[in-house]
């Protein structure tokens, strides 16, 4: 019995790991869609949400049975119930990564960014990807350690939002303001996929720790832990 709990706990896992390689997918052809103006890769991600939202469903729907069956206690309760509030972060990166890509429509055949903001956006594209990779790793191997480079890496995405956002702000911005606020809620949907990741990464930390979610500082962790 309790070789079939920890196997559906394991599929629970395999299956929030799927989600970070559907997740990860999709921010990256959204940032592709966005820089290039590319319409068919933009629906592409727009269409492919659904399957991260099937996994999402699927993920609370085993929560729950394994719940009502094995009524679990202590660590194996703070799994599960961390694995619902993973899955929700990261059903939430794949809208984000979604929203990128319907940008990239409303404004096809043109592009949404600006000629001289595309490093910027590639920056904050590789960011993404970068964090989301290390995301599946953490949930794979509660890796605690893990969980703090994600809260460092997390930290290159808000200096890359602050950079856009003064850049936006300054008085030699002539793009107008369209644009303006394209590039702001652009910018905001990268710095919040990565704010996820790190929401993530503190229920790691949760889970093999039993600190708190609302105190968790993962770097701290780490540096208790050393």
């Amino acid at each position: 019995m309790r070789e079939t709990y920890h196997s559906q706990l394991d599929q629970v896992s395999d299956e929030l790991v799927e989600m970070t390689r559907l997740v990860g997918s999709a921010m990256n052809r959204a940032t592709q869609s966005l820089l290039d103006a590319d319409l068919a890769l933009a629906e592409s991600v727009i269409a492919g949400d659904e399957a991260i939202d099937a996994i999402a469903s699927k993920v609370e729907a085993d929560c729950f049975q394994v719940s009502a069956r094995q009524q679990p206690v202590a660590t194996d309760l703070r799994i599960i119930v961390a694995a619902l509030r993973i899955s929700a972060s990261l059903e939430r990166m794949g809208d984000l990564a979604e929203h990128i890509a319907k940008a990239a429509r409303m404004r096809y055949p043109s592009s949404a960014v600006p000629v001289q903001l595309r490093p910027t956006f590639q920056a904050m594209g590789a960011v993404a990807q970068n964090v989301v990779a290390k995301t599946g790793s953490v949930i794979a191997t509660k890796d605690v350690s893990l969980a703090a480079d994600i809260a460092r890496t997390d930290e290159e995405m808000d200096r890359l939002h602050k950079e856009l956002f003064s850049t936006v702000l300054a008085p030699s911005w002539d793009f107008g303001v369209e644009a303006a606020v394209d590039v702001t809620l652009l910018s905001r949907y990268y710095e919040r996929f990565a704010d996820h990741a790190v929401t993530i990464a503190k229920r790691v930390v949760y889970v093999a720790t039993g600190e708190p979610y609302a105190t968790v500082d993962p770097e701290a962790i780490v540096e208790n832990l050393s």
